[in-house]
């Protein structure tokens, strides 16, 4: 069986990320980002994806929040489509909602090769923590978009955006968890021999 681990780095002005991703590990999450509230999403994220995930970025936070949330996703994006290689023998599909007290979260993830991602969190206040939460968007989108996946998530009910935001980030583990699973066989899961 293929090793799915994946190490990766990435410089720019405004980012320095190093990321070590094994989607075949046990949920043991170790994040700095310099953003608290990003750093609970990706720790829900890696637990409940069943994902090792290391994530560390120093970035330009004394501007804003923009582009640590944006290359983190980048970053953990490429791992994903690094890790899964040409896809064979993943279940491809997958989808799982999220009662966080209040707040019902729904993902539905296909690795379909193709990066694209509707995103209805629903949320109210400008931040959450230190992290804008049209950030939070964003970075579904460019996770979706960099791991080549088709992504969709939605907030059905639920009113503390706080709430709102953890069963959104954990349905989608759950989702991922799903899809990148292993089936019995090794071939890719597409009509057309590809998922491209």
């Amino acid at each position: 069986m293929r090793t799915r681990r994946t190490e990766l780095t990435r410089k720019t002005n405004e980012t320095e990320i190093s990321l070590v991703l094994d989607l075949d590990g046990t949920g043991r999450v170790k994040i700095g980002t310099g953003l608290g509230f990003l750093d609970h999403m990706l720790h829900a994220l890696g637990k409940h994806g069943g994902f090792d995930l290391s994530l560390t970025c120093r970035g330009d936070v004394e501007i804003d929040d923009h582009h640590t949330v944006e290359d983190c996703a980048i970053v953990l994006g490429q791992a994903f489509d690094e890790a899964l290689g040409d896809r064979a023998g993943v279940a491809r599909f997958g989808d799982a909602f999220v009662a966080m007290d209040e707040a019902l979260a729904r993902a539905v993830v296909d690795l379909s090769g193709r990066g694209l991602a509707c995103v209805d969190l629903g949320l109210r206040r400008e931040r959450l923590g230190s992290v804008a939460c049209e950030n939070l968007t964003h970075f579904i989108q460019t996770l979706a978009r960099e791991s080549r996946s088709t992504v969709h998530v939605d907030l059905l009910k639920g009113e503390n955006d706080h709430h709102r935001a953890e069963a959104a980030f954990k349905s989608l583990a759950l989702a991922l968890r799903q899809a990148v699973s292993r089936g019995d066989t090794e071939v890719v899961p597409s009509t057309k021999g590809v998922l491209a």
